[in-house]
């Protein structure tokens, strides 16, 4: 059945079968716990798998089938039609089935920490950097994303000097990654009076959520400081030392939070700490992984100029997979999917290479 059946035993097939098939049944025997949300997640993966795994087996006994059909005369023009219809699908339910067996980026189940900054160009890349934010925001919202802004620092023309947000759902941190990196925009400027186009640029860093599980800080490397919090702009002065900021010692990493509540944000700060220091050892990871071959598309360079917004001519030209779209308006609105489904297909397609597929 295709070249396929060469690639991919059936043995392998049986065995993601076989645990999902167990899978089911714990949780139907109703485990507790962290084991069920453990088991939760597992089947929650293998589920897209084990759906193409059973279209591709099926389709593989139709063809089966109507092979058979073959030698019985009274069949044999019913099949005759069938065949090429059946085996005319069989490529494109065979490389659904690779990709879905492509190994998973065990993080891309889950929240997302994003973090914005203005970078060369003053005022119009802060500016520019509260687009980014709502364009996100928007995009969350369109998929039925939870969008929280954990700590936004504004300037006095309604631009950001620095944001970070967490964004939670389904699927956030695999389609959010390929975010990471610098968004340049040329744009004629609102504080510009004499109409000519700049050049500036933000960067955008998402981070996966880390658990608790994942970093244990230990007490002593930590430094817990309380300050008084300033709104945007340095209005709405808080009168209460409730902004929190913690410094990682070893690492030199510093996080701030500035909600109404001292308690809130500790644990706001903590997390965003954890997160931090987790993104550091993927980092790491990554790099040892991708030093012998070709960095991947989304790797997280947040150095490399991923993106340009060119507002006169409506024009969004990502440059990791040289795709250029005129709908600059629609991507503003939060209209991401066409460019996060192209990175992705590109992705598998590398993967699907580097294995041989």
């Amino acid at each position: 059945m295709g070249d396929i059946a060469g690639m991919i035993p059936a043995e392998t097939l049986d065995q993601i079968t076989a645990r999902f098939e167990f899978l089911e049944a714990r949780m139907a025997e109703g485990a507790a716990g962290d084991e069920i949300a453990q088991l939760g997640r597992e089947y929650t993966e293998l589920r897209p798998v084990v759906e193409q795994i059973v279209e591709y087996r099926g389709l593989g006994a139709q063809i089966a089938e109507a092979e058979a059909m073959l030698a019985d005369p009274e069949m044999k023009a019913l099949a005759e039609e069938e065949l090429p219809l059946l085996r005319a699908r069989l490529p494109e339910v065979e490389a659904a089935l690779r990709i879905a067996l492509l190994p998973k980026d065990a993080d891309d189940a889950r929240p997302a920490i994003v973090e914005i900054r203005p970078g060369t160009g003053g005022e119009e890349a802060a500016l520019f950097a509260g687009d980014l934010l709502r364009m996100y925001q928007r995009y969350a919202e369109a998929r039925g994303w939870r969008f929280e802004v954990l700590e936004e620092a504004a300037t006095e023309l309604g631009g950001i000097k620095e944001v970070t947000a967490r964004v939670a759902g389904e699927g956030v941190f695999a389609r959010l990654k390929f975010e990471s990196g610098v968004h340049r925009v040329q744009r004629v400027p609102e504080t510009e009076s004499g109409g000519r186009i700049h050049t500036s640029a933000a960067t955008v860093a998402v981070l996966p959520e880390a658990e608790d599980v994942d970093i244990a800080i230990d007490p002593a490397e930590i430094r817990i400081d309380t300050m008084r919090a300033s709104g945007a702009g340095g209005q709405h002065v808080n009168t209460t030392d409730s902004a929190v900021r913690i410094t990682h010692i070893p690492s030199g990493i510093v996080v701030t939070s500035s909600e109404k509540s001292q308690h809130r944000n500790r644990e706001i700060a903590m997390q965003v700490l954890k997160t931090r220091l987790y993104d550091l050892e993927r980092q790491r990871v990554e790099g040892e992984r991708s030093a012998d071959r070709k960095a991947q598309v989304g790797s997280g360079d947040r150095s490399e100029r991923i993106r340009t917004y060119n507002f006169p001519q409506g024009r969004l030209t990502d440059h990791r997979i040289g795709l250029t779209l005129y709908k600059l308006d629609q991507v503003m609105q939060g209209d991401l999917d066409e460019v996060i489904d192209a990175l992705i297909a590109e992705t598998q397609a590398r993967q699907l290479a580097e294995m041989g597929g």
